[in-house]
């Protein structure tokens, strides 16, 4: 007689998956920021180094630089004008309880034209076309397109972010310009029909405390500015984590991260333009 058939041995129980509570976390490594920063940087001297090697790519860098003007223009424009009203009207509250409204003029227009402006086009700058640069390049990379363009000897750097990072800087010095008229006109208007204020004495103020290198030194850090949004947004871009979702964090990543440094270089530049060029009138 034949053996009766033995049972199919059964699969020995997985344990359940712990709770989210006592799940191992990703452990911090606090080497990360310094090796991010030190890729930023290096990204930065090949953006500087690329820029001048050929063929340079014409085409890509006016379509970026149409594409970066045009989702900053208007927003530009509009948010200048609060900017410049709310300045003249906290200085020029100011010094009317100190005894120098006359010089409301000069203290708004050099507090709009050496940092209002260019913050406000590179925040515009970082938040909306950094984070279009951020986002595209991250696809491109999980599609891994730029792997692609690595194994054809094209290099990703040169091809994209140089025309970038180029176009968010020559946005960012014309955008300077824009703004600053603007939050100039905005404050005139504010402080004349609000505050009652003389229209020759707050052009005159202008005339005898404001300067040209106020100018240069405002185009200066809207040049920096942009540099520093087009480079953040392009390491982020290029170093995303986690597919799909990665990508959206790189984004928000981006704009932090320029957020950030556009203050600290923000500081810096100011101190180093104060201690170099002599104030008029001082």
């Amino acid at each position: 007689m034949s053996a009766p058939p033995q049972p199919a041995p059964q699969p020995a129980p997985q344990p359940a998956p712990p709770p989210a509570s006592v799940r191992p976390r990703r452990r911090f490594r606090p080497t990360a920021p310094l090796r991010a920063a030190g890729e930023m940087t290096q990204l930065a001297a090949g953006t500087v180094r690329d820029t001048f090697r050929r063929p340079f790519q014409w085409r890509e860098l006016i379509e970026q630089f149409w594409f970066v003007a045009s989702v900053t223009i208007l927003p530009a424009a509009l948010v200048s004008i609060p900017f410049g009203a709310v300045i003249a009207l906290q200085v020029g509250s100011l010094a009317q309880q100190l005894g120098a409204q006359s010089f409301t003029g000069g203290a708004s227009v050099l507090a709009v034209i050496q940092q209002a402006s260019p913050l406000i086009v590179a925040l515009l700058i970082a938040g909306a076309g950094g984070s279009a640069i951020c986002a595209d390049l991250g696809s491109r990379k999980i599609r891994e397109e730029l792997d692609a363009m690595e194994v054809m000897g094209v290099s990703p750097v040169q091809r994209l972010v140089v025309p970038r990072v180029l176009a968010t800087m020559l946005v960012a010095v014309l955008l300077n310009g824009l703004v600053s008229v603007v939050g100039t006109a905005g404050g005139y208007v504010f402080n004349v029909m609000l505050q009652h204020g003389t229209p020759g004495a707050y052009l005159s103020s202008f005339s005898a405390l404001a300067q040209l290198p106020d100018l240069y030194i405002s185009e200066i850090k809207a040049l920096v500015f942009g540099f520093i949004a087009g480079i953040t947004a392009a390491h982020r871009g290029l170093n995303p984590k986690g597919g799909p979702k990665g990508v959206g964090d790189a984004v928000n990543q981006s704009v932090v991260i320029t957020f950030l440094l556009l203050f600290v270089v923000n500081v810096l530049l100011t101190a180093v333009y104060l201690h170099l060029v002599p104030q008029k009138g001082a």
